[in-house]
């Protein structure tokens, strides 16, 4: 079978493994979040907000503190994305070079050269997606930080709630999760370009990782299923 042949085959068959997989983390989250680290951690983070804006004047600067540090997290993710983009933008003009012109028409030399171009483009896309992610991820956190400062005492506005700055502060961390996601799906697009093999051998090792990392194995932890609003995670 010819390497041509081999992409057609393990390439989407790579793609369909990671989607599934986090279909399924999906699924769980939903109807399971107890039985996953994202869901616990989202309804830890509703109980660390609520702590945080009932306590002492003081753990407003340990909440601003912790939100800020979460804005830098996001903010070197998604200048290292913007970069690694804008290297790939210029490894694809390079390549794009090689072609030939015909009227307004960039020809390519033959059907590698297609399928190089579509590696590279799907890095640059993932890539950007990592970028916009984080850039949510640090809006959210933005006004997170504001809100949580504000003190409930004296009602100063009906609309600020614990529940509100919980869920805002939740989709600042969705936001970096998808956005380290979206880094992740790179990876077996970089190694598409040393072949399929390399690629779909990537995607099985994320699976099996990625599987590790999510999921809860602890009964203790998992065990018993508490009642969480959807709006919340």
């Amino acid at each position: 079978m010819q390497k041509e042949e081999l992409d057609y085959v393990l390439v989407p068959l790579g793609l369909a493994l990671l989607s599934t997989y986090h279909i399924c983390l999906l699924y769980r989250i939903i109807r399971h979040p107890t039985k996953t680290v994202i869901g616990i951690n989202a309804i830890n983070r509703l109980i660390w907000v609520q702590t945080m804006m009932e306590g002492s004047p003081k753990n407003g600067i340990l909440a601003v503190q912790t939100l800020r540090n979460n804005i830098m997290a996001s903010t070197v993710l998604a200048s290292m994305a913007i970069w690694l983009s804008s290297l790939i933008a210029v490894l694809m003009t390079e390549w794009g070079g090689k072609g030939n012109f015909q009227g307004d028409e960039l020809v390519l030399g033959d059907t590698t050269d297609l399928i190089f171009s579509i590696k590279y483009f799907s890095i640059l896309v993932s890539l950007l997606a990592t970028f916009l992610f984080n850039i949510n991820s640090i809006r959210y956190y933005s006004h997170a930080s504001i809100l949580i400062s504000v003190p409930l005492k004296g009602k100063p506005s009906p609309h600020i709630t614990q529940e509100y700055v919980g869920r805002t502060v939740n989709k600042g961390s969705h936001f970096w999760s998808l956005g380290l996601r979206s880094l992740y799906f790179s990876f077996p697009l970089f190694l598409w370009i040393f072949g399929p093999i390399p690629m779909l051998s990537c995607c099985l090792f994320l699976v099996f990782m990625l599987y590790f990392l999510d999921f809860i194995f602890d009964d203790k932890m998992g065990g018993n299923e508490v009642a969480v609003d959807d709006d919340a995670l």
